[in-house]
């Protein structure tokens, strides 16, 4: 806006742009010419190309041709630094309105060459850290040992209090559900419920799967690795599938979740309400004791 008025209003304008258009002359003649200053000129001149003679040659010139013509020939920004001996910050502003083709050989040449090279530079790390993570594996596992009655009852309570539905101020429903997907976290609340005297044969059981998989499928696959009464499940919850969401849990291992419902469950639901608000108590107990041998 301003170089418009400006434009509009300096009565040295046409001749400034004049100068600069026809007679193809350099900010430092036209200052010679008209003895306006550098700064007014420029702003009169705003968005006028300067004259290609008064245009100062650039040392690096000839690698940023080079570096073009590596680019149409295919190469990554990281190859044309290295070949050119330039930074890849450097490369990469010389040839990025020049974007690399996601199809054809070339294409698939370079992404097996990146593949390669990002497994050679990983391949001993994540060997190592393999080798690191089956060993805590193998040194958390022996402080399991056997798990008497307290402990299921203990962890099936946090587990449930965790994943399975509660009763809300507003809305009461003292009964136990649980859903999860994971089999380990389903086995661990089956027993929690033998052990409060709750039969297998007891709950109602339901798949909520996406309405693409394999519900025949995923049902034999629940009630065989659980050991589930068959006749006691219920008719599938099927999920509608929305093609513009993108999901990674598709193929032969999507079991969907497994909804676990036990009726008559108040006063089981009330055990766990208390074992719950006790543990969070005796937490809260310890913390001072805590608290002063740290210090």
């Amino acid at each position: 806006m301003r170089s418009k008025l400006l434009l509009m209003t300096d009565p040295f304008a046409d001749e400034v742009r004049r100068l600069r258009t026809v007679e193809q002359l350099s900010v430092r003649e036209i200052r010679a010419r008209t003895g306006l200053g550098r700064n007014r000129i420029n702003d009169l001149l705003r968005g006028v190309p300067p004259p290609e003679r008064t245009r100062r040659p650039n040392a690096k010139d000839d690698l940023r041709a080079a570096a073009v013509e590596l680019r149409a020939e295919g190469h990554s920004v990281n190859d044309i630094a290295r070949q050119l001996g330039v930074a890849k910050s450097t490369a990469y502003q010389w040839v990025r309105h020049l974007p690399l083709a996601r199809d054809g050989a070339d294409a698939e040449r370079r992404r097996a060459h990146a593949a390669l090279m990002t497994e050679a530079r990983w391949a001993a790390h994540r060997q190592a850290r393999d080798t690191a993570r089956a060993a805590e594996h193998v040194r958390a596992a022996s402080l399991v040992g056997c798990l008497a009655d307290r402990d299921l009852l203990l962890l099936g309570a946090a587990v449930y209090w965790c994943e399975g539905t509660k009763s809300k101020p507003w809305r009461r429903d003292d009964r136990l559900q649980f859903v999860n997907s994971d089999p380990g976290l389903l086995a661990l609340f089956l027993r929690f419920l033998e052990v409060c005297g709750v039969d297998r044969a007891v709950p109602s059981y339901r798949v909520s799967i996406h309405e693409t998989a394999d519900l025949d499928a995923a049902l034999k696959w629940w009630v065989r690795n659980l050991d589930l009464p068959v006749e006691r499940f219920q008719r599938a919850n099927l999920k509608k599938h929305r093609a513009v969401t993108v999901r990674r849990n598709v193929g032969e291992d999507y079991r969907g979740c497994l909804v676990i419902t036990v009726p008559g469950s108040r006063e089981l639901y009330w055990r766990i309400e208390g074992m719950i608000a006790e543990l969070f108590q005796t937490v809260r107990r310890r913390e001072p004791e805590s608290a002063t041998r740290d210090a």
